[in-house]
This record gives structure tokens, sequence and C-alpha cells, in this order.
């Protein structure tokens, strides 16, 4: 099916992790303006029935390059495009294996695929900020043109955020001893509408909305809406600079002020108590040591309130600057992610 505004036919979009909260928005806002675009997805993927019908679908594993062969191949005269989202995404920060396989080894193959590709145009990999090594509060956090977490694990905490990291500096690598045509951007939270795997910050506004949240820890968070993220990823194929990397940030929030918010957009109570980022970080050390003796998972974690406490204040504007990127008001995304929850049944219609 094609749209009105349909596009040539000599370019494809390439989307990895096509099934997931920005690669989906990524391939909608790709087919809305008329681009031909594959859609790279895990084979059983239920969420693939959220991918466009418009998009290509292709099923395989980052670490299987068989699989990416078929992804990229395409017809003579028909140039790439990649738009490379997909990752595991882990709050445990203990090392893990599978996710350094996917998210740096797959990477590696994806950068090994658009080296060989007969007509390649750009690809843009999607990092995170959690890869940049923080910078002390009251400062804002820029970007930086080197990545070692193994040298800075005090800066770049967590396996996935070094997994990131890594993968980011294979990207330069590339770039810069093999003549890749890539660029980073490095997103920072994700919210809004369409998060139909209902993720961690989708759960939380859902928690709150329900009552089911009488408590809050009085830390920061920096979240973007998904479309301006995804804006954002198209963008940098188009204008991003090779060999640059780009903060797709929005300002800081108190996670008082994002529950004031959401309380006021839903017409709900807020969280009546906040606890201290130091207190908070007390209890749920005790909480980890009791959850080592009886095997259940921790409610709250020592790494989950440090990245609450940290800072997470982030530099956007070289992305405004040469991409054009900006964002939305957090009250704008909370509306329209509150109206789609209510549409698909995810919370009720009528709060009290």
């Amino acid at each position: 099916m094609k749209t009105e505004n349909a596009r040539p036919n000599n370019t494809i979009y390439l989307v990895t992790g096509a099934a997931g909260f920005l690669g989906g928005t990524v391939c909608r806002q790709l087919v809305a303006r008329g681009d031909r675009v594959r859609a790279f997805v895990l084979p059983g993927d239920k969420a693939e029935q959220y991918v466009p019908a418009e998009a290509e679908i292709c099923e395989g594993d980052l670490t299987d390059p068989a699989s990416l062969q078929r992804f990229f191949a395409v017809e003579d005269g028909v140039t790439v495009n990649v738009i490379h989202c997909a990752s595991i995404v882990t709050v445990n920060p203990d090392y893990n294996q599978k996710v350094m396989d996917v998210n740096v080894g797959g990477t590696r193959n994806i950068i090994d695929c658009c080296l060989a590709a007969k007509r390649f145009g750009k690809l843009v990999y999607v990092s995170s900020t959690g890869a940049i090594p923080e910078q002390p509060k009251g400062s804002k956090i820029a970007e930086v043109d080197h990545f070692e977490p193994e040298k800075d694990p005090e800066h770049v905490r967590g396996c996935y955020s070094q997994s990131k990291a890594l993968a980011t500096q294979a990207v330069l690598d590339a770039v810069h001893d093999r003549g890749l045509n890539a660029c980073v951007v490095h997103p920072s939270g994700i919210m809004g509408p369409e998060d139909y795997a209902v993720g961690e910050t989708t759960g939380t506004m859902i928690k709150i909305i329900n009552g089911e949240m009488p408590m809050g820890i009085d830390g920061t968070f920096n979240l973007c809406d998904v479309r301006d993220l995804a804006a954002g990823c198209i963008a940098a194929v188009e204008k991003g600079r090779k060999g640059e990397c780009y903060i797709l940030g929005n300002r800081e929030v108190r996670f008082k002020d994002f529950a004031r918010i959401v309380a006021e957009e839903a017409n709900c109570k807020a969280p009546h108590l906040f606890l201290p980022c130091g207190v908070a970080n007390f209890v749920a050390g005790l909480a980890e040591k009791n959850a080592k003796k009886t095997g259940e998972k921790p409610l709250l974690t020592t790494f989950s309130i440090y990245n609450l406490a940290r800072n997470n204040d982030f530099d956007s504007s070289k992305a405004g600057r040469e991409l054009g990127y900006h964002t939305r008001s957090y009250r704008e995304t909370m509306h329209d992610e509150i109206t789609w929850l209510k549409a698909t049944g995810k919370i009720g219609a009528v709060q009290v």
C-alpha cells in the first residue's frame, strides 16, 4: 500500500527494533511521508502487529549475520539508509553477556553489512544519553567524541549504558578507520502515546493514575516524547554530519512535578509523599539485602535510585542547531499519552 505522497523507490530505510516503542514510531513517521521501509523484528515477536502494514517485515536477529544479509538484500540501484534502534534494555546494572552480544556485537554486524552494501547512504546509530560520562550536578552534559566505559565505570554505570558506549565507539571507529557514513543520536528517556509494550515510564503513569503509587522518590529524570525522538532520528539521516554525535533530550524534570502534571491531566491524585534520594537509597540497600535472602525481586534498587539522584541535565542545543530537533512540553506529551491510554483501555475512561 502506497501513501499519496509516496517517494521514489530508489531509497529504502532499514529500521532495526521496528517492533519497539521508538523503532515503531520511526517506521510510522517514514511511512506517513511516503518512504519505503523495511522493518527488522525478532521471529515470533508479538509486537510485530504494531509495525505499520506498509512496511516490509524481515524477521531476524542482530547476532545472526545470515538474517542480516536478508535484511540488507535490495534490488540493484536502491540506496540503503539504516536507523539502528534495536537493543536489549535492562535496569539491572550487573554484567550480562547477552546484552553485550546484542548491543555491541549486533551493532558491529550492522556496521559490516552497511560497509558491504552496494549502494549505501547513511547509518544512524541510536545510542543513549547513558553512554555519555556523567558530569557533576549543576553542569549540562554535552556530547563527547570518544567512549571508554571500561576506564570510567563510575561515570558510565550499568551494563546497558556500558554496552551502548562500546557500540557507539564501534560506530565512530568504523567512521574514522573504514570510511563508514554514520552519525550517532543519544536519546534520553522515552515516553508518549503508542507504547504498546507499556515501558517503565508508561507503567509509572498508570500506577499514579490508578492510585497505586502513594509514595515517590524526590529525584529527577529526563524524558522525551517518542514522536520527537523519532523525528530526530530521521533528521539525523538527512542532516547529521558524518562522525558526529547528537543528544536528543528534554529539560530535566523532578518526579514531583512529573507526578503533579500526570494528576492534573488525568484528574487523579498525585503521590502524597516523596522520599529524599538519600533515604530512598538506604531503604533500597536494605531491600536488596533482603531480596538476596528470599530470592524475590526488590521493590527498590540502589541503581534505580542512582538514576534518579544523578545529573540528568542534558544539552540538546547541537541537535537543535544542526538537525532542527525540538521537543514538545511534558504536559502536551502526558495529555496525548493519557488520551491514548484511555482509548486503548489501559486505564479507565474516567478518573476520580
